[in-house]
């Protein structure tokens, strides 16, 4: 099985603390929506035949396309790929984006999953961040999601936000928990450089949250979403039981992968490529037949960090047979020995053939990986 990503790059405004690759410039729409499917028929080979099980439309804003841009693709995907073997076909998508009229026309093509970029129920800080929609747009467009017979929505959240408190991120968990929504997935606010909001931080305009709140802020994640019955299957995600993300799954778990646009990834097992994270050098690379990207091959060492960084984030844990056959007894030996403290002190734990994070390893798991990792 395999997957495929698809960059869309448009945006109608750019949100201050994003830094994927996007682009305002909605007019390249139709040279673009061309390109990507003539990128999707150049690199048929790539995923060598493995059946398709997940699409992913992810951005940008892939809610800026149209029906006749969907159906173009997908009509490229069927040709080339088939798609009688996918289960899950995502769409993420803006709020404000998902009226009654543009849910229809969703609902009758494959789409059989909605992510919403909701961020926080706060206006104020909806407002700050330059999301497009409010609150109560947002609590709307799941209800319409719902009435439109989508019965597998995503919603995403960012915590440590500018002037974050305990009471507001509980009102945030609150909302989110009476919306039902399959799956949440929550991430705290990082600051990246070149983005508005850095900038921001840096100019003191805005203070970042400290440490101790963070982790505040992640305890509560974690109680309120387990309570109210969803399962912490990743370090950031929660579904309700058997509503993983099965795209986001297929990366943790090292499953071939196809990813068209640009600055899209694409991963095969062996190798890793991404293209250009320029629209205009990808369309006219991609026009010449010359599409513009790099390749990275990967090697024994930079493979098991990989396999390490990202099996042991999820419920599923590190296959400890599948890491001993790809990699040898020299890695797994060392793999044991850095364990051996967090197994003792319950931090890790072998759990049916795997190594995977308790509750209490969770808070610490990026020193986990790290020294789980192999340095030359």
């Amino acid at each position: 099985m395999a997957g495929i990503y698809l960059h869309i790059p448009f945006c109608k405004t750019r949100c201050i603390y994003c830094d994927f690759y996007s682009t305002t410039r909605s007019e390249l729409k139709t040279r673009y929506v061309h390109a990507l499917c003539h990128e999707l028929g150049m690199r048929k080979e790539y995923l060598k035949g493995e059946p398709i099980e997940t699409i992913y439309f992810g951005g940008g804003t892939p809610s800026q396309l149209e029906e006749a841009d969907f159906k173009r693709i997908f009509e490229t995907i069927r040709e080339n790929y088939g798609m009688e073997h996918c289960r899950e076909i995502t769409l993420e998508a803006n709020p404000d984006d998902l009226s009654q009229e543009y849910l229809k026309m969703l609902s009758s093509l494959p789409f059989n999953r909605i992510s919403m970029g909701i961020q926080t129920f706060d206006d104020t800080t909806l407002r700050l961040l330059k999301r497009r929609h409010n609150s109560q747009t947002a609590i709307e467009a799941v209800r319409r999601c719902r009435e439109a017979g989508f019965q597998n929505i995503s919603i995403d959240l960012i915590y440590g936000l500018p002037g974050e408190t305990k009471g507001r991120w509980e009102n945030d968990l609150r909302q989110a928990i009476r919306l039902d929504v399959e799956h949440i997935s929550a991430y705290h606010l990082t600051y990246e450089e070149d983005t508005p909001i850095y900038n921001m931080l840096k100019q003191h305009q805005i203070e970042e949250v400290d440490e101790d709140s963070s982790l505040q802020f992640f305890t509560l994640l974690i109680e309120h979403l387990q309570n109210a019955g969803y399962e912490h299957y990743e370090i950031s995600n929660f579904c309700r039981p058997g509503k993983y993300s099965r795209h986001n799954t297929s990366y943790w778990r090292g499953i071939p992968y196809l990813g068209c646009g640009p600055s899209a990834h694409s991963f095969n097992g062996a190798t890793r490529e991404w293209n250009v994270s320029s629209i205009d050098l990808y369309i006219k690379g991609i026009e010449r037949n010359q599409r513009d990207f790099e390749t990275e091959n990967l090697d024994q060492t930079t493979r098991y960090n990989e396999f390490i960084i990202t099996t042991i984030r999820t419920i599923w844990g590190t296959p400890i047979e599948k890491l001993k056959q790809e990699f040898g007894n020299e890695l797994w030996e060392y793999c044991r020995k850095m364990a051996k403290p967090y197994l003792e002190s319950r931090k890790l734990e072998e759990h049916n053939g795997t190594l995977r994070l308790t509750r209490e390893g969770i808070f610490i798991s990026d020193s986990i990986i790290s020294d789980l990792l192999w340095v030359d």
